[in-house]
């Protein structure tokens, strides 16, 4: 029997950010609409939040919609949206009552006004929540989102509020969308991938990186603690030797 998983000291990641990835493939690999694939992608979602409360973890972000996945079928942007909306809906409750607190990262400005009636809800009924947050990415870019923080500084020194030698790296992480968040320990990637794919790139930095194999919509509690042991593996030194 494989040792129990260290979930309390100091080798747990606080923050664990997923890029969900092949519910596209999931579904092509058995012919079943796309739909099918992201409907079971979501179903992932909840498996996954369950497990990371459990385990401890602190903060999960997941990357749900990317600023690229504009680009799609116009159908498929519906099936996903008709996805959050329900995912919004229906788990919000139970979630509340679990002790997660819902935030959401992106550029809301495309965004339906349902959906933002549904993530203003969302956001304003778990912000008292402690046990876990999950922050969800839609509508993300992590190059746009540095854009808006680096035009939000500029804006600040042309109107003389900042001098531009008080812009340091704290500052700038405190116009992200994140601030206020540990940035992520880990960032893992489904499907057999390996780039970010324009998430959370200031973020990351010092991230740890475990890329699987595993289809997304096949990702669960097990497939979740085979990536925290990999990073309880791993020796973080952040650019320093130990010596």
């Amino acid at each position: 029997m494989k040792p129990a998983i260290e979930t309390r000291d100091e080798t747990m990641p606080r923050h664990v950010a997923v890029i969900m990835d092949g519910n596209r493939r999931w579904a092509k690999a058995r012919f079943l609409p796309r739909l099918v694939g992201h409907q079971r992608g979501s179903d992932a979602v909840r498996r996954v939040v369950e497990a990371a409360a459990d385990f401890g973890i602190e903060y999960l972000t997941l990357y749900a919609f990317s600023s690229e996945n504009w680009k799609r079928p116009e159908d498929e942007i519906g099936d996903l949206m008709g996805l959050l909306r329900l995912y919004l809906r229906r788990d919000l409750a139970e979630l509340h009552a679990n002790g997660v607190r819902i935030r959401i990262i992106g550029d809301r400005s495309r965004l339906a006004p349902d959906i933002l009636q549904l993530i203003d809800q969302a956001e304003t009924r778990t912000r008292d929540n402690r046990r876990m947050t999950v922050v969800l990415a839609i509508s993300y870019g992590g190059q746009g989102e540095i854009v808006r923080a680096a035009r939000s500084l500029a804006a600040d020194a042309v109107a003389g509020r900042i001098a531009p030698e008080d812009i340091d790296e704290s500052l700038f992480a405190s116009r992200l969308e994140t601030a206020g968040m540990p940035d992520p320990d880990l960032v893992i990637r489904t499907s057999g991938e390996k780039r970010l794919s324009n998430f959370l790139l200031w973020q990351a930095a010092y991230a740890e990186f475990v890329f699987v194999d595993t289809l997304w919509p096949d990702f669960g509690r097990d497939e979740l603690e085979m990536a925290l042991r990999e990073y309880q593996s791993r020796d973080r030194r952040f650019g320093a030797r130990k010596e």
